[in-house]
């Protein structure tokens, strides 16, 4: 059975993903229903899908697991997997930025020119590590597994790196955005040796997907 193996993230982006799926005239009916499946096979298409969390979806694709993936490009800049992208699905969009208190502002920048050093809380320290060596500023990261927001206020951390999509979230907590990091958004990406191998079969489904009325590139 040289079916296409394809992962899909669970959480945030499945429902837009089995849409998207949907709209180029795959079947993903089983897909849409409660089930605790972690794995389908859809005859019909020549597709077998593979339903993780997020962030292992990577590890799948970059060892060979699956052929093809469908993840945020959050979880590509965290988790740094060798992947080969191949497509902006043009949904899911957020934004990774660097937030403090909004009347700390000042305080912050004034604190790091003394002190030489400032201390940020994320759950996206790869993401994190890599922004300040590129600035060349000394940082403590604190690694948070979730409320990253609330590090500042309880005096925690000075800023924070997360993601946003509407800025609501920060702006509850009184938090003001400082630098917008990179813009993330939904993206396909395939193992190396998959796209070789199985070349015809990833870029027909390739083309099914740039053939939809969505501003795909």
């Amino acid at each position: 059975m040289n079916y296409l193996k394809i992962a899909l993230a669970k959480g945030a982006l499945f429902e837009e993903t089995l849409g998207l799926l949907d709209e180029v005239g795959m079947d993903v009916s089983e897909l849409k229903i409660d089930s605790r499946k972690l794995r389908l096979v859809v005859d019909k298409d020549k597709i077998e899908y593979i339903l993780a969390r997020p962030f292992d979806v990577p590890t799948f694709i970059e060892y060979g697991a699956a052929d093809l993936g469908i993840v945020g490009k959050d979880v590509l800049m965290e988790t740094k997997k060798k992947v080969f992208e191949l497509l902006d699905l043009n949904y899911g969009k957020c934004c990774f930025v660097l937030a403090a208190l909004r009347k700390e502002k000042n305080k912050v920048e004034e604190s790091y020119r003394y002190l030489g050093q400032i201390r940020v809380a994320t759950k996206y320290t790869n993401v994190a590590e890599d922004y300040f060596t590129e600035k060349g500023i000394q940082t403590e990261i604190i690694k948070l597994h979730g409320s990253v927001e609330l590090a500042p206020v309880v005096g925690l951390a000075e800023e924070i790196i997360d993601l946003s999509s509407t800025g609501k979230t920060l702006a509850d907590n009184n938090l003001v955005v400082l630098d917008e990091i990179a813009r993330c958004s939904a993206r396909l990406i395939a193992n190396h040796v998959s796209y070789k191998i199985k070349f015809k079969e990833i870029n027909g489904f390739l083309d099914k997907l740039k053939r939809t009325k969505r501003e795909l590139r």
